[in-house]
Formats: C-alpha cells, sequence, structure tokens
C-alpha cells in the first residue's frame, strides 16, 4: 500500500485552515496513487496551543471528524488525523483512522503523555493495542512517545500489526528517535512504522521533521528533512513476509523468561 506522510505543522489554532490543507495533501496524495495519508500529532488544531487544547478539543464523531471523513471519500483515500478528543471531563490525545469512503476504523487515545505540557491538558488513554484492517494490511495506532517504549510496539507485533501509524511531535534534542530508534523498532519487531513529524518552531517547542516510513529491515523506504513535505513510499506485504521468514526475533521468544517486565517498577 503506498503510503504518504504529511510532515506539517499546518497552522496551530485553526481547525479549519487545517482542515483546508488535509485536503490538498489528500488530494495530491491520491493522484500519486497513494491508499493512506497520516498526519502529525495533534494536527487538527496544532500542539503548541495552550489552553486552546480544551477549547478546540470535540468527540472522536464531532463536526471535525465527520469534515475529515468528507475528505477521505472526496479522494477516495484513508485518512490517519492527530487531534485532541473530548470525552465527557477527559480530553485525550488521539488519532482516528478512517477508510476511503469516510467510514471510521479506529480511534486510539495516547497511553505515555510525554512533558508538563501534555500532562498538564491531556488524560492519558488505556488500550494499548488498536488495529484495523485496511488494504490488506493490519494498521495499529500509537502516537509519538508511545513509540519509545518496547513494550507497546512489541504488543503490536504479538497482535499482528502489519504497519504502524506513529503522528509524533518530535523536538529537538532527540533526532535519534527519528533516525535510529523507529528504524529499530521496525526492525526487531518486523513491521513497517510510518512516523510523522511536525515541522518548524512553535511556542517553546522546535519541531525537528524527520518523518520516516522504515521497513522490517530497519531501512528507510522514504524519509523527510526538516520542512513542511508529503513524503510517498510503500508498505509492500510481499516484503514483510520474506522479512518475517527470515528474521527469527518473534519466533524465537521465550515468554516465560519475561515475567517480572510487568511485575517491576521504578
Amino acid at each position: 500500500m503506498r503510503t504518504a506522510l504529511l510532515q506539517s505543522s499546518g497552522r496551530p489554532g485553526s481547525v479549519a485552515a487545517n482542515l483546508e490543507v488535509l485536503d490538498r495533501a489528500a488530494e495530491r496524495a491520491a493522484a500519486a496513487g497513494a491508499g493512506l495519508l497520516v498526519t502529525s500529532e495533534l494536527f487538527l488544531t496544532g500542539y503548541a496551543i495552550g489552553d486552546d487544547v480544551a477549547r478546540l478539543a470535540e468527540r472522536a464523531d464531532g463536526p471535525a471528524a465527520e469534515a475529515v471523513a468528507r475528505i477521505a471519500a472526496r479522494h477516495r483515500i484513508a485518512l490517519a488525523h492527530g487531534y485532541p478528543e473530548r470525552a465527557g471531563d477527559a480530553v485525550h490525545n488521539a488519532l482516528q483512522l478512517v477508510s476511503a469512503d469516510g467510514t471510521r476504523l479506529a480511534d486510539y487515545r495516547k497511553t505515555h503523555l510525554f512533558g508538563a505540557f501534555e500532562e498538564e491538558h491531556f488524560t492519558p488513554g488505556d488500550r494499548p493495542v488498536v488495529q484495523a484492517r485496511l488494504n490488506g494490511l493490519t494498521v495499529g495506532l500509537l502516537i509519538c512517545y508511545d513509540v519509545e517504549f518496547p513494550e507497546n510496539v512489541r504488543a503490536h507485533a504479538l497482535a499482528g500489526t502489519d504497519l504502524l501509524l506513529v503522528p509524533t511531535a518530535l523536538m529537538h534534542p532527540f533526532p535519534f528517535v527519528a533516525r535510529s530508534l523507529v528504524p529499530v523498532r521496525a526492525f526487531e519487531n518486523q513491521m513497517y512504522i510510518a512516523y510523522v513529524n511536525r515541522a518548524g518552531r512553535e511556542g517553546e517547542f522546535d519541531f525537528l521533521g524527520l518523518s520516516v516510513l522504515a521497513g522490517p529491515d530497519g531501512i528507510a523506504r522514504a524519509r523527510a528533512g526538516s520542512g513542511e513535505e508529503l513524503l510517498l513510499a510503500e508498505a509492500d506485504p510481499a516484503a514483510l513476509a520474506a522479512s518475517r521468514a527470515a528474521n527469527p526475533y518473534l519466533r524465537d521468544r521465550r515468554p516465560g523468561l519475561y515475567g517480572t517486565l510487568s511485575r517491576t517498577g521504578v
């Protein structure tokens, strides 16, 4: 499946403007043959928007989600978009996947919050593995800091995820996450990982770009620079099957030895 990664911060604070950016990107990606377009973390509202997080948060089936579904259906491309989700009194850092006909396929809430800003404005989710079937692949969802915990990605591998979508807001001084950690996660768990970042400065944050689609062999199929970019690369089921047959990590596991991982804490 040709996958498009929209490395962009859009216009922080304006959902309407970001929907326009998404619409244009969806049109370009679909014209290039992509079956899926993935945005950055909190793309619909912006990341560094302070208390506007709560003001702009919407339900998973709210007006913004309906607008995204219409964009997907209009351009016949599946979309994964980051946004703040309102659920009762809580606000979650969320990711929604919709199909090319606009049907909601999956909703994920970030489980590991990063830093004081996120801890102040969001409630963590509690479902570590969220998946959907799309164009013959099992697609899994995580957000940013979640992928830095090996347990999260291994849980997806054991659940059969083929392509892991990871919208992110990776900032200075952590370029090694995009350059090294994400490809290693893809290799050790035998999956594709679409890691899609914001770009440029927002308030106190300086986002790195460096979005990447990493393959199960640990090699980047495509990698962005530091600016706004629409990246295109293939998530090939045949290459995935061949890599899994050649790499013994998952079949050579000894789960009986790992029990302390769930019991040991700091």
